[in-house]
């Protein structure tokens, strides 16, 4: 398994990984810095985007808002946009070497996700092993004036590792000024219990504290997410009993677990969604489990 492929299974349970791919709008403002600095280098700044450093040899001293941080290997910051920061070599005879890269992550095209969120500023990646090799990649490939496809793919690896784990909670509502931010966000928090529990949340309980009118929540949700509350609902219950039935569950199984008394109906509901009858998937499911297990 890739360092990729270890990462997305440890952030299943992050809540930002629950959000469907189209919620969050990764930009690279620039081409990423390899940085490779000696004793002499000295920095002083404020970008108007977000910038989040990743140590792989040496020291870095950094200055932010009268709090002094050194950087070191598996060492992650977060520099927020707006932010004067003065930085310099730590110190010792290794270069500091790393990557720096300048971002924006929005919420549904709307919302500056990362400035609504407590975070701390610097963290220790807790899959450093895993991450590491990423990290060294990722500089690697880097060109200097442009990214790539893949180099996206491979910062939001490294970005959602860095949430995950310097992730202390959300901003309150008094915190967060653009109206349609707070919308995007109480959105996301509905999406993303509907998602982490597939067979208790009922939509009208998970939208109970949400501050709007409800006829009004679920055109904007239909609007973000691209469908309305309930059939984004049924459509993570659907995704739950695929993986079920993936694990070899019977049919009539998996639509008890979710609460269908009428297993046709069920197979109906699923073939809506996943395009497959439950049997069909199942079956397939199976043979390339035994197909895998035979190589």
């Amino acid at each position: 398994m890739s360092a990729t492929d270890k990462k997305m299974d440890k952030t299943v349970d992050f809540p930002l990984s629950l959000m469907p791919m189209r919620s969050l709008s990764l930009r690279l403002a620039r081409s990423t810095i390899r940085m490779h600095h000696g004793p002499a280098w000295r920095i002083d700044k404020l970008n108007p985007v977000h910038d989040l450093i990743i140590c792989l040899t040496g020291r870095g001293l950094y200055h932010i808002d009268g709090e002094e941080i050194t950087v070191e290997p598996g060492d992650a910051l977060l520099i927020p946009a707006y932010t004067r920061f003065r930085g310099q070599h730590g110190g010792g005879d290794d270069i500091y070497t790393g990557v720096a890269q300048h971002f924006t992550l929005d919420l549904f095209g709307r919302g500056n996700v990362v400035s609504q969120m407590d975070l701390h500023r610097k963290v220790r990646l807790r899959d450093w092993e895993a991450l590491g090799p990423l990290v060294q990649h990722y500089r690697a490939s880097a060109t200097p004036t442009s990214t790539t496809l893949a180099q996206h793919h491979q910062f939001m690896v490294l970005l959602l590792a860095y949430l995950e784990d310097a992730f202390l909670g959300w901003k309150s509502n008094e915190a967060i000024e653009d109206s349609q931010d707070q919308l995007s966000m109480h959105i996301m928090f509905v999406a993303t219990h509907l998602s982490a529990d597939p067979l208790g949340s009922v939509v009208e309980e998970t939208m109970a504290n949400v501050p709007y009118n409800p006829d009004y929540f679920r055109r904007a949700f239909r609007d973000r997410i691209g469908m309305t509350p309930q059939k984004f609902r049924e459509l993570k219950r659907m995704e739950f009993a695929a993986n079920r039935l993936g694990q070899g569950l019977p049919v009539k199984a998996v639509a008890a677990e979710l609460g269908f008394s009428d297993p046709y109906f069920f197979s109906r509901m699923f073939k809506r969604f996943i395009g497959a009858s439950p049997s069909s998937y199942r079956e397939k499911k199976s043979k390339l489990v035994e197909d895998g297990k035979a190589e």
